[in-house]
């Protein structure tokens, strides 16, 4: 009398024990992916080293100013122009300019619009060559890693064509060279990309901060005297639209159906967001009206 009857006894768990919990819903991820071997890179560094002692083999100082040249009892025809026509150790102008310096006349009047590439090949000196190529080397192999030789090469290319367009329309009489616009590209680049691919980041706002202080002391630079600073603003400008088209990823959680097994239904994130989609056509459309103009 009064005792409460007891729960009918379970088959799988025994009599007087509760039902196990159900298991949690899956949690599907796409796998970690790995990173791009960076070979690409290393070429574009090679070929600027080769470039600059190939100038230097040109240029010949010793022929035409003698002992004037810089160690030229050291290093014979690759020895430098006297210091007081060149100060960051490199060849002359004259030989530059015939090797593909950008000069505004020769691409306008002549039409050697080829000079426009050339350019990105050649350095001043070993203080210019050197301070581009340790550039180089930081942004460029990490940014080969993580989105590939493909894009990374375009990004390069038409961010020095950017640079060298924008130093054809300001430069006057002097001649242009360096990879300075092409750098600058691929520092645009981490710019757009940080901004269209902001949801898969942590520590944002840090993040955003030193990239632009980055960004704002390298440009200072440009203001310096004999320096293109309308290449660096151009290959800037081209890099950054070029990381909106180049650049985005799919957005945080979003989980490619491959990597669901057969069976599952989950609700699924598009892969990107409407902003991202946003930010590539209107980064083609400038892109575009930019280069025809």
């Amino acid at each position: 009398m009064g005792k409460r009857p007891l729960p009918p006894c379970d088959l799988e768990t025994g009599p007087h024990k509760a039902r196990p919990p159900p298991p949690p819903a899956p949690h599907f991820h796409p796998p970690n992916t790995q990173p791009w071997l960076s070979w690409f890179v290393p070429l574009i560094f090679a070929a600027n080293i080769t470039m600059f002692v190939y100038s230097m083999y040109v240029n010949d100082c010793p022929s035409k100013r003698g002992k004037e040249c810089l160690f030229s009892e050291y290093l014979g025809r690759f020895s430098f122009q006297p210091f007081s026509e060149n100060q960051a150790l490199g060849p002359s102008a004259i030989t530059l300019m015939q090797l593909g310096g950008l000069e505004k006349e020769l691409v306008v009047d002549r039409g050697e619009g080829w000079r426009l590439f050339s350019c990105m090949w050649l350095h001043v000196g070993v203080l210019h060559l050197a301070c581009n190529m340790l550039s180089l080397l930081f942004i460029g192999i990490r940014l080969e890693q993580e989105f590939g030789f493909v894009k990374i090469g375009v990004l390069y290319l038409l961010s020095g064509l950017g640079g060298s367009l924008l130093s054809a329309i300001h430069t006057k009489s002097t001649i242009s060279v360096g990879a300075s616009g092409a750098l600058f590209g691929l520092m645009g680049a981490m710019l757009s990309e940080l901004l269209t691919n902001w949801t898969i980041y942590a520590n944002k706002c840090a993040a955003l901060l030193t990239l632009l202080l980055v960004i704002a002391i390298n440009l200072a630079v440009g203001f310096l005297p004999r320096v293109d600073n309308a290449a660096h603003i151009g290959g800037f400008l081209s890099g950054f639209l070029l990381g909106f088209i180049l650049l985005v990823r799919p957005q945080f959680g979003y989980v490619s159906r491959k990597y669901i097994p057969p069976g599952y239904e989950i609700k699924r994130k598009p892969r990107h967001k409407c902003y991202q989609y946003l930010l590539w056509i209107t980064a083609f459309v400038v892109l575009i009206l930019g280069y025809l103009t």
